[in-house]
Formats: structure tokens, sequence, C-alpha cells
């Protein structure tokens, strides 16, 4: 082999990729190469979990895309980050561990999709896990992704866990069990008050790996290919363009955004639109970039008084400098903790096989993600739509590798989808209004206790909807014509071509999707060592 002749070509340093690199290279027969975007990962805005805001919307560490005008929220164009460095998105996350529920999976297995209903899956989700605390059932101890409970609590989300109960969703202590009904504290990436990300885990610890080689910095071009088969990488590095050989496989981990478009500008996908990128079709493969999936939430604000909240300490000099030195002294405080600490898992419709709404708690309050925090204490209830039944696209609009795809994802096209966002509210209200928050006198301030009637709440949603960044579902997993992947992630009609990442999903898991993204790689690291 030449010295840019590798067995795989590992396209995207994110989530997956840094797992897939640190698995494949353990043989040490095997050459690895990693291509990556971004940077390094090493920096303090990541390494602190309250430094979340400062990685968002920050060219440095996020793609900084944004939606088409969605034809359903008045034209409004959304902001998407998404992870531009190694690590990918679980280095600019809310740091929060979430498998979903059984259903999910039993659903993909019902699907046709062998090897991955939750009793195939469980054991994946266990391999990576180093969860540190008490003993919980069904979890791993001894893998490299540190998981903790936060150590960060504040009475108000004591009380607000008690009160979801109150209103009839139980309190759970592990909503990772299988059924992940009820509220908790989040089980957190989160170690020692430092960020737990992919690259941390799976990745820095094996960079000294001679057979492994990690370039940071370049853009992914498109595919090779001869024939049907895929035979290396073409990506940029500076001005110059470099081919880099593979000898059994290219894997493409780009994401949900990334990876429909390095397969369109390879030829594969959509034969009309990959002849108008100016492109001779290599395969016809209908279904890339179709079925974008994504968990979009509704965020309520409440006042709160005769308590602190984070408002209290973070929007003033001398509280964020009492922060700084309780986090410098100790590694404790709210700066050792995810932004988003309770969870609520919750059916608000009739026969959901699973909950279907998922509340994000955080104990601070603020008119947008990043911004200035309310000058009285407060909480949000962000609530995500765990199963919508909006459905949008992406797809590459040319050639060049650093070009946004054109994304759009339809959020609220769907009468279910509006009436869950009705429902959504009026449960953050119940949530409010229970006997165990009294004490702390709630007053709602967006969207306000004078927006009462499904028609306010409907537009209220449209104007204010957002993304939890959970992107899936454009190169899925299945057997029709819309499907791009097998069961064993291997592109339909394609040799030595396979996708690892959230794109696979065929359906949108009911939680956050990083730790899916971490098990669907375990399962590929696996499914790839076994066809070699």
């Amino acid at each position: 082999m030449t010295d840019n002749t590798y067995d795989y070509i590992i396209v995207g340093g994110g989530t997956a990729g840094c797992l897939l690199a640190n698995r494949l290279s353990k043989d040490p027969n095997v050459r690895v190469l990693m291509v990556e975007a971004g940077g390094s990962g090493r920096h303090l805005f990541i390494e602190i979990p309250l430094m979340l805001p400062k990685l968002l919307g920050n060219p440095r560490f996020d793609w900084c895309y944004k939606t088409s005008p969605e034809p359903h929220l008045g034209g409004r164009t959304i902001a998407v980050p998404r992870g531009r460095v190694l690590g990918g998105s679980s280095s600019i996350n809310g740091m929060v561990y979430v498998r979903g529920h059984r259903w999910d999976y039993d659903n993909w297995a019902a699907q046709g999709n062998e090897g991955w209903g939750w009793s195939d899956v469980l054991p994946y989700f266990m391999k990576s896990e180093g969860w540190v605390g008490e003993d919980l059932q069904a979890h791993g101890t001894s893998g490299e992704w540190k998981i903790s409970d936060p150590g960060m609590r504040w009475p108000v989300l004591d009380s607000y866990i008690d009160a979801a109960d109150e209103i009839g969703v139980r309190k759970t202590r592990d909503y990772n069990a299988g059924d992940n009904e009820g509220g908790q504290y989040f089980q957190a990436l989160v170690l020692n008050g430092r960020r737990q990300s992919s690259a941390k885990a799976f990745l820095h610890p094996v960079t000294d790996r001679s057979n492994l080689t990690v370039i940071t910095g370049v853009m992914a071009d498109r595919v090779l290919t001869e024939g049907r088969r895929a035979t290396g990488l073409v990506y940029r590095r500076g001005g110059e363009t470099v081919t880099a050989k593979a000898r059994r496989e290219v894997i493409l981990c780009a994401g949900a955004y990334g990876t429909p478009a390095i397969l369109e500008r390879s030829g594969i996908g959509q034969a009309s639109r990959v002849k108008d990128l100016g492109l001779e079709v290599v395969h016809d493969l209908p279904g890339v970039g179709e079925n974008l999936q994504d968990h979009w939430h509704i965020r309520i604000t409440h006042r709160v008084h005769n308590t602190k909240t984070l408002n209290s300490r973070a929007g003033s000099f001398f509280g964020k400098a009492m922060m700084a030195a309780e986090y410098a002294v100790r590694r404790t405080g709210p700066m050792s903790a995810q932004p988003p600490l309770v969870t609520v898992f919750a059916k608000v419709m009739e026969d959901a096989p699973a909950p279907d709404v998922q509340i994000h708690a955080s104990a601070a309050s603020y008119d947008r993600v990043g911004g200035p925090v309310h000058p009285y204490p407060g909480i949000t209830s962000a609530i995500c739509i765990m199963r919508p039944e909006s459905v949008g696209h992406c797809h590459a609009v040319d050639t060049e590798p650093a070009t946004q795809p054109e994304i759009v994802h339809n959020f609220l096209a769907t009468d279910y989808d509006c009436e869950i966002a009705v429902r959504s509210v009026e449960l953050a209200r119940k949530i409010a209004a229970a006997p165990a928050m009294a004490q702390f006198e709630p007053e709602e301030t967006n969207p306000g206790p004078a927006k009462t009637s499904r028609d306010e709440l409907i537009d209220y949603a449209r104007q204010t909807v957002a993304t939890t960044f959970h992107p899936v579902g454009t190169a899925k997993m299945g057997h029709g014509e819309d499907a791009v992947v097998d069961s064993k992630l291997k592109v339909h009609g394609m040799e030595g071509l396979r996708v690892v990442d959230a794109s696979i999903m065929p359906t949108i898991p009911s939680g956050n999707t990083c730790a899916p993204v971490i098990m669907i790689a375990e399962r590929a690291a696996d499914l790839i060592r076994a066809a070699a």
C-alpha cells in the first residue's frame, strides 16, 4: 500500500466517527484514515458545561447552518447547529445521556431491520458506557464514555419533578431502562465538571496509534468510485485536492445533513438531482436526502419567587465571579453542569405507544438561547415533540463541499403536530400549577396566560418553534424504494460504501440522539470487522 492508501476511510470525525476510529484501529494490521472539517475540539468552551452558549453559532465550533424558509412557520429560517470539531455535535450539545424507548428500536426491527430491536441494541449501548454512580441495572461501567448524575441541583427543579408526579407523570430513577416515561434529573455526559465528548472518550486516548491517521481542517469533496464500488475519497486541504484510496471501505459519518450532500456530490442519489448538479449519475438512489426528521420544541418560561435560580447568579458580575471561583477551585457549582438538568417524558396523545413529549427543564429563563438571562428568578420548560409527523429533506445545491445544503424540516406541517403542540403547552402549565410548585408562585411569561385558545397556541408555536438539534433519517435504513442503506448499513447497490451516523435511522427515537448514534457506531464496528 502507498502512503495514501488505507483499509478504511472515515469521512467525518464526529460522534460516530471518533468511536469508529477507535474500534477499527484497534487492529494494528489495519490502516485507518479519518478526515474532519473542523479542529481538534480541545478548548475550554467545550470542556466547561455551562459554556454551551459560547459554542452555538460560533463558526469555530459550529457549521452555523440555517434552514431554508420553513413553509409552515411563516417563512422563518431556523438555526440548526452542528458540531464542526472532532467529536462533532457531542462537543457542542446539551450533554445529556438518553437512549430512547424500547418501542423505538422494536419498531425499527418491525420495519424489517434485522438486529436493531431493543434486545439487540442494548448490549451496544452498554459497551461504550462508563457509568459512574450507584449501580443501575443494564448500564455499563467499563466503557470509555463517562456518564454520571449531574453535580448541580436546584430546589425549584426538585419541586418540578414532584409536581410532574402529582399530575400523573411518575418519578423514575432510570429513564434509560427501556421505558422512559417519568421525571428525573438527566444522566449527564459530564465527569468532574468536564464535558465527555466522543472525541474525549474515544479518539484523544488513541491518537498515538501508528495505524490511525486523523486529518483536521479538510473538506470532504466526494467518494471516489469505480463502477458501483467505492474506492476512495477526494478531499480538499487548503487549495490542494487530495485523493486517498480505500482498500476495504469508505464509511460516511458526516451526519444527517453532511452525508446526503456527500453522496449526491459523488453521483449517488436521485438521478434528477445529481444531473442538476452537473454530475454523472453513478447510482440512482431516490431516498438520499429524504426522510429528514427532527425533534422540534416549544419553550415555556416562568418567573418564580422565594428561591434563586441561575438567573440570580449569572445575571451579575459578582455572581458570575463566584461561579467561576467555585468551578476553578472545586469543579462544582452551576458551571460544572449542563444547562438542561431535568427531563420529564410524558404521553399527551391518546394511544401513544411511548412518551410523545419530553420536557427539558432548566433553572434559567431567557428570551433566546444564548441570550441574556432575565433579571428575575426564572425557569424554562423546553418541550420537545418526540415523534413528529413532519418530514423534510436535505440536498446538495452545488458541487462545492463548503456550500451549505438545502435544509427544509416542514415543522408543524400536519394537524397532529399542531395538536401535540397545544397539548404540550397545556402539560407545562399543569406542572406549574401543581401543589409542589405553589411555594414558588410561578408566573408564566411566555407564551403568557392570556394565550389560551388553540389558534393562539398554534400561532405561538409557529412563531417560536426551534429545533432540538436532532436531525436524522436522510440515509434511511430499510428495504423499500426510499431506503438508502440495508440493516448492515451498506449503501444499497454499492460495494465498499457504508453509512454510520444519525442519517440511517428510519424513524427518530423518543429522546436525544447522541447516545443512539454511539450505539449505532458500536454495532457498525462489529459489522465492519465481521465483513472483513
